[in-house]
């Protein structure tokens, strides 16, 4: 009988515990797991994985390897109970039997670690091999998709058009619906939206990465509306009421007497709406002022400016 090094197998130390044996035997179930590895190579390395946490997760089995090495069968007689799922370096009944995981307990165990779409129908990958070819899962796609901020703001039904998959000219058409105040960098996924299986599996799923576009009067600062407002040196001094745009309709905003520019004034809940169920606020809209002074164009103008000037001891600069 070939003699199998389980420890070097599993990569743990011979005194490793059976925490460190489960550790070890969990990362390299994952990582040789035929529905997720492709490999000529990975069946057959998931099996000697398997085989080797058989034994050592077992005191006894343990024991008797660790004292007859090749011939540690010998040392203990198994039966239906014991480690019939490897008899003879294979696989009997229809899964893993015995003392490892049998039926429920080994779908419930890599459903753990693969999630839930892990087995279709109940049937584990090597029963799926008996039965016929193995189906794989079409690949993810992940796209970056230009929105305004008016979609970003109201959320809502948008046809999108995109290649199929990389390098295809052929193209696929889908509707979707943007959640109201999406923000740059979310991520939607459109489940099985994705490049179709090689072989009839399930296709893969997609993803849309939200990328707002700039806006040609709003600035976003996180949930933040930013705008900015011109006015009248006459408007700043005496105060006025004005209507502006916020991204749900215009509102009227009064000026108070002897605003400067820079200033800022809040129009509260008129930024984004929170796009998930948090509960928290949506964002504010702040408008900016910024007093625009009239060119002097004419004689006149200039003249103006003069008596302006004369009138008014005024020095915006006191340092």
């Amino acid at each position: 009988m070939k003699y199998q090094d389980y420890y070097q197998i599993l990569g743990v130390p011979r005194d490793a515990d059976k925490s460190d044996i489960k550790k070890a035997y969990r990362k390299l179930a994952r990582k040789y797991h035929p529905d997720v590895n492709s490999e000529a190579s990975a069946e057959e390395k998931f099996k000697q994985v398997n085989e080797a946490y058989e034994v050592l997760k077992d005191s006894d089995k343990r024991q008797a390897y660790d004292r007859f090495g090749a011939d540690w069968k010998h040392g203990q007689q198994f039966d239906g109970g014991g480690f019939g799922g490897f008899q003879g370096g294979g696989y009997s009944g229809g899964g893993y039997s015995g003392g490892g995981f049998s039926g429920g307990d080994f779908s419930d165990f890599f459903e753990s670690i693969f999630g839930s779409g892990f087995q279709q129908g109940g049937a584990s990958p090597f029963q799926q091999g008996r039965q016929g070819p193995r189906t794989h899962r079409g690949a993810d796609q992940k796209l970056k998709l230009d929105i305004t901020l008016e979609e970003a703001f109201n959320g809502g039904a948008k046809t999108i058009q995109f290649a199929r998959s990389s390098g295809s000219p052929e193209m696929k058409k889908l509707k979707i619906r943007i959640p109201q105040g999406v923000g740059s960098g979310q991520k939607i996924r459109l489940a099985k939206q994705g490049q179709a299986s090689p072989n009839g599996g399930e296709p893969g799923d997609l993803y849309l990465e939200m990328n707002i576009l700039p806006h040609r009067l709003f600035r976003l600062e996180d949930r933040d509306v930013i705008l900015r407002l011109p006015i009248t040196p006459w408007e700043a001094a005496e105060g006025a009421t004005l209507k502006v745009p916020t991204l749900s309709g215009s509102v009227e905003l009064k000026i108070k007497p002897g605003i400067q520019s820079g200033q800022k004034m809040r129009l509260k809940g008129k930024g984004m709406p929170r796009s998930d169920a948090s509960g928290a606020k949506s964002g504010d809209q702040f408008v900016e002022i910024m007093i625009q002074t009239p060119p002097a164009d004419s004689s006149a103008d200039k003249q103006f400016y003069q008596d302006m000037k004369a009138r008014f001891d005024f020095n915006p600069r006191p340092f």
